[in-house]
């Protein structure tokens, strides 16, 4: 029987969501930055959209291993009795 899962869980996953979403923007949506800051930090490179990129990628795979071990950490655990 799997215990509740803590709020820590619901953390990781929301993280790793809003991550995920970021990584999406910035594939779709090259120049997001620009549009949303209305500056160009990088002249036109890219290099800044590849740093989000890489940044968004590597967070939401930790926040979502984060969240996988909550989970097991949940489903592993005995279920306290109920009385």
């Amino acid at each position: 029987m799997k215990q509740q899962l803590r709020p820590l869980f619901w953390i990781e996953a929301l993280l790793a969501l809003g991550n995920g979403v970021l990584l999406i923007m910035t594939v779709v949506w090259k120049d997001w930055i620009e549009v949303v800051f209305k500056i160009d930090p990088d002249a036109g490179s890219g290099a800044v959209e590849w740093a989000v990129l890489t940044i968004a990628l590597l967070l939401t795979v930790a926040f979502l291993a984060l969240a996988r071990a909550e989970w097991r950490r949940a489903s592993s655990s005995p279920a306290l009795p109920t009385a």
